[in-house]
């Protein structure tokens, strides 16, 4: 059952990540400029493909942080029910300094997709 469980698994992530992968391929074939001039295309899925892993990493980190803090909190205050407000408190803060790490992750996204300033150097 585990076996099967874990193929099921790996046959998912595998799919997911061919699609995501090939997506900004296909989307891009559709702007490739007449001339043969490749070098905008192969820019713009870099950047796609950068702006993805930008958001994934960041929206992943964040969870992960977010989790970690509200598994401290609960057992904190399981095991001192009076100190409440502070662990609260301090929960709050330390979950919206998590939460500014995926936000950070996605201007980082948004710029590479629609202000990259790398453009003029490889497009001239």
């Amino acid at each position: 059952m585990l076996r099967k469980s874990v193929k099921v698994l790996l046959s998912l992530i595998t799919t997911i990540a061919v699609v995501l992968l090939s997506s900004p391929v296909l989307f891009a074939a559709e702007t490739i400029p007449s001339e043969g001039a490749y070098v905008k295309v192969i820019f713009s899925v870099g950047a796609m493909i950068a702006a993805g892993f930008a958001i994934g990493v960041g929206a992943v980190g964040a969870g992960i942080g977010i989790g970690s803090i509200g598994n401290g909190a609960s057992e904190a205050v399981g095991r001192n029910p009076g100190a409440q407000g502070k662990i609260m408190m301090t929960m709050l803060v330390g979950m919206a300094m998590a939460e500014s790490i995926a936000i950070y992750a996605l201007v980082i996204s948004l710029v590479l997709l629609y202000a990259n300033p790398y453009v003029s150097y490889f497009l001239g």
